[in-house]
């Protein structure tokens, strides 16, 4: 990359850092009136609609051979990892949740290496374990410190292959269409099936008539959709787009700092194993992304 690039995806690396680094707060605050289902559903509609303006335009212009990518883009990158992690964190605390995101990296160049022929330095390789050491760290550290395992992180490991299948997708077969048009036509075909998921088979309409703290959730799930899915993932995708998928996974690196910030400022514990953990992260991004 040239340095002006560069420097820009740096700049929309942090941003998306700080949004999705959030996002993990916002399904905690959900999940305190609703169900694993509706925050998942929910989260996708309200980022459908949201771009449902600069979709319909946009929709008839795309190749036909380009569709089914853009399906599936749809699905691996939003739909099914919003429902895993929703039923991730009602078990898992939000800061491992965000933790976990790091993991993506790791699959990301398997799925590179093992489908797309890609070629990895051996300091991309380095770069990559220091930081899922790192990961480790965090994940086997509780708030107090002692080593606990919870297996509905192999959610959180699910969404996180999701996650690396989307971005060697986008990479490799959306390359020439535009981050907001990837984001918001995706987001159409999906928004569908949230919808009927959402008002068909769950009671969130019900849910609703009982306000007080249905609202709160309601609203902070709203607001994940809006700014944690639509207007991030628009962010993602053109860093994609500037750079490579290890670069954009990145992200993935940052996303626990955010997140267990966010727990501390929630009532969450840190100690020092975290810090050493996030020091391991911030390590691994430098490595293997230096030019």
């Amino acid at each position: 990359m040239k340095n002006k690039p560069l420097a820009l995806a740096w700049f929309l690396l942090i941003i998306l850092s700080l949004i999705w680094g959030s996002s993990f707060i916002l399904i905690k605050k959900g999940l305190l009136a609703l169900s694993s289902g509706e925050v998942g559903a929910l989260r996708i509609l309200a980022a459908s609609l949201f771009l449902l303006p600069v979709a319909i335009p946009n929709v008839k212009k795309i190749p036909r051979d380009r569709i089914k990518f853009l399906i599936s883009v749809g699905f691996v990158g939003s739909l099914l990892p919003s429902f895993l992690f929703a039923i991730a964190q009602t078990q898992v605390p939000s800061s491992i949740t965000g933790v976990m995101n790091a993991v993506t990296p790791i699959f990301t160049v398997l799925v590179g290496y093992l489908f797309y022929k890609q070629k990895y330095t051996s300091r991309v390789f380095l770069g990559v374990i220091i930081g899922f050491v790192g990961s480790v760290v965090l994940i086997l550290t509780g708030a107090d410190g002692n080593i606990k395992v919870n297996y509905y992180i192999l959610y959180i490991l699910l969404a996180t292959i999701f996650y690396a299948l989307n971005l060697n997708i986008i990479k490799f077969h959306l390359q020439d269409l535009k981050a907001l048009t990837i984001t918001s036509i995706s987001l159409l075909f999906v928004g569908p099936v949230a919808a009927v998921y959402l008002f068909g088979c769950t009671p969130f309409t019900d849910h609703l008539l009982e306000g007080g703290q249905v609202f709160w959730s309601t609203g902070a799930i709203i607001l994940l959709g809006v700014l944690g899915t639509a207007i991030a993932l628009i962010i993602f995708n053109h860093i994609v787009r500037l750079t490579d998928p290890v670069f954009t996974s990145s992200v993935t690196y940052f996303i626990p700092i955010i997140a267990v910030l966010w727990g501390l400022f929630d009532g969450e514990r840190l100690v020092l194993l975290h810090f050493m953990g996030m020091l391991f992260i911030v390590l691994g991004v430098f490595i293997a992304n230096r030019r």
